[in-house]
């Protein structure tokens, strides 16, 4: 089994999966995982399916140098965006896995929220290309590896009126001696 970077608060009410060594670029794939977390799953289908079709976006926040503007970053309160497709072609099979892992568990997929993502680099792959005057140049990918932790969302609870809680009064070390002290002098 492999390790995970993080743990859910419920194991039972989670799923999760990953990708080791996928030949997609890093950078790309930083980018759109960053606009994915914390949706609901579907909505992150939807939205990765939209990015393929050039509907919507990809902010591009963090790895932005040489990146174009385009109108449809301000959506996202940026004005540098991309339409990764072989990011988001990535991220939706490993959607895809992650709902059938939590479909197996026995998880309803409309509650599910990705509440982990993560991208780390992996080992760059060599190739070299032929340069004028008999030089070489390397010719590097850079690939990712990915994880996906979702899960179903907590019910809220209501907090309770004002008459119905109990008013719990902190006090320090000073203001408990001066209690005690005025409670034994009034039983005197």
């Amino acid at each position: 089994m492999a390790r995970y970077s993080a743990t859910p608060a419920n194991e039972a009410k989670s799923a999760r999966c990953r990708g080791a060594q996928l030949r997609v670029h890093f950078k790309n794939t930083v980018e759109t995982a960053n606009a994915i977390k914390g949706r609901k799953l579907l909505n992150a289908v939807t939205y990765l399916k939209d990015v393929q079709a050039h509907k919507q976006c990809v902010p591009f926040r963090r790895f932005h140098r040489g990146i174009g503007r385009t109108a449809q970053a301000t959506a996202f309160k940026a004005t540098k965006g991309r339409w990764p497709e072989k990011s988001a072609k990535y991220l939706l099979d490993l959607l895809q896995n992650v709902q059938a892992n939590a479909e197996a568990k026995g998880l309803n997929p409309e509650e599910l929220v990705i509440k982990h993502i993560l991208v780390n680099a992996a080992k760059k792959q060599r190739r070299r290309t032929y340069r004028a005057h008999g030089r070489i140049n390397p010719y590097m990918a850079s690939p990712s590896h990915i994880e996906i932790i979702v899960s179903e969302e907590e019910k809220t609870v209501e907090k309770a009126a004002e008459e119905e809680r109990q008013t719990v009064v902190f006090q320090n070390r000073k203001q408990l001696a001066a209690k005690r002290l005025r409670a034994a002098t009034n039983k005197k």
